[in-house]
């Protein structure tokens, strides 16, 4: 199976979406992560769920979680005013990599090899463009579709047959 075949339509955002509308769609279809694309509709980066869950939390209760003991549950209710205002962009790790990007000939095996090399719960399916005639304006890419870990583990413990039927 290829990963064209694997792909499947994903949530996205882009840069400037807003971050609390993100963290929204993250929590109601209980995703793992959403794709963030470019300006260009590119992929840019990867915002897991737990980066966002981290913009949410006071910086002095992660230098100090025993900190996280004495707020009470009325200014926990606050937290997520931390992403009003924001964009996703905002809210993306400044170490934040570009997204892992499969090409759509790449095997189940191939796409799996980069989720593990990269640590990420998707992988983008995505292929590349050619710049207009005569070498005209620049090429880039098409988004195909996402693949995340679960869907991946699911294809291929399928294909094995290892998948229970109860």
């Amino acid at each position: 199976m290829r990963a064209r075949d694997l792909a499947v339509g994903y949530e996205t955002v882009s840069v400037d979406s807003d971050a609390l509308e993100a963290a929204r769609l993250m929590a109601e279809h209980k995703l793992p992560g959403l794709l963030v694309l470019d300006e260009r509709g590119e992929p840019k980066a990867i915002l897991p769920a737990s980066q966002m869950i981290k913009v949410l939390v006071p910086a002095y209760v992660i230098e100090d979680p025993t900190l996280a003991s004495v707020v009470d549950e009325k200014h926990a209710d606050r937290l997520c005013q931390a992403l009003a205002g924001r964009r996703v962009g905002d809210c993306l790790s400044s170490k934040a990599a570009p997204p892992p990007i499969a090409d759509p000939d790449d095997t189940a095996l191939e796409v799996a090899a980069l989720m593990a090399q990269v640590r990420s719960p998707l992988v983008a399916v995505a292929e590349k463009t050619q710049a207009g005639p005569g070498g005209r304006g620049q090429g880039g890419t098409h988004l195909l579709g996402v693949i995340t870990a679960s869907h991946l583990l699911h294809e291929l413990l399928g294909a094995a047959g290892a998948l229970s039927t109860t």
